[in-house]
């Protein structure tokens, strides 16, 4: 009887799901080589190779960003909740805030030359999945854009964000108790709110000349907002917040 060879196909790393903290450009597949007709498919693969992030060789003492970009020290993860319980490693939540360390010499628009609005020792909090991390001096570092940090924060609450260019914050409404009938929800039946208040607003997006446009919505403002938009976040009031850009509030309420 003939056997088949097959060669393991090349699979795109793009094509994988995408997890909280697991970038699909991190993940590299390992092939085996050939299989036999009648094999599974997996047994091609001795497994997925996660990389952590890139480590900087102790020969280099000093990162400069370059252009709009941005260099955070990235801040520890939790390792156990508020009443002392040790977390899982699966359960941390990945830090999105950290202490700004070094900045770029900004960007053109126009004839206009706009330096970072974020000073080094300020602190910030950013999207997710922003960046590029990178072990730097023994300690975790992110190399991002100016326009994905969400704001700076000088305290360890999120009603404290001040935002940053067209962002605002959000104060979210609680998620309706009961129907219109009076029956009681129960929490996986409670829809999502979308209608909160506004708390914060940044300085407005930068123009082609370099100036400040300022924003439609202000502090005080009840607003709707659309409903899978931006970042959310819970204050230690136990309420939630969103960050989210301006355009993403899609109505004034009065």
């Amino acid at each position: 009887m003939t056997t088949t060879q097959l060669t393991a196909p090349s699979i795109s790393a793009r094509n994988l799901p995408s997890f909280e903290g697991l970038k699909p450009s991190a993940v590299k597949l390992v092939s085996t080589g050939s299989l036999k007709s009648g094999y599974v498919l997996k047994r091609s693969f001795r497994g997925l190779v996660v990389k952590a992030a890139a480590v900087v060789a102790p020969k280099y003492t000093s990162i400069t960003p370059l252009g709009d970009r941005v260099l955070v020290k990235i801040k520890n993860v939790e390792e156990k909740t508020q009443g002392g319980i040790l977390l899982p490693t699966t359960a941390q939540t990945k830090p999105q805030g950290g202490e700004v360390i070094a900045t770029g010499e900004g960007k053109k628009l126009g004839n206009a030359k706009i330096e970072i609005s974020v000073k080094t020792g300020a602190q910030v909090i950013y999207s997710k999945y922003a960046g590029t991390e990178l072990a730097f001096n023994g300690s975790s570092h992110l190399i991002l854009k100016e326009d994905d940090i969400f704001g700076t924060l000088e305290t360890d609450d999120i009603k404290d964000l001040k935002p940053l260019n067209d962002r605002v914050l959000i104060k979210v409404d609680p998620a309706e108790e009961k129907t219109a009938g009076g029956l009681l929800l129960t929490e996986a039946s409670k829809e999502k709110p979308s209608f909160g208040t506004i708390i914060a607003v940044g300085p407005g997006p930068l123009d082609d000349e370099g100036k400040r446009a300022a924003l439609p919505v202000s502090s005080g403002d009840s607003v709707m907002y659309s409903k899978y938009a931006g970042s959310e976040f819970k204050g230690s009031d136990g309420s939630f917040y969103i960050v989210l850009r301006v355009s993403d509030v899609i109505a004034r309420l009065s």
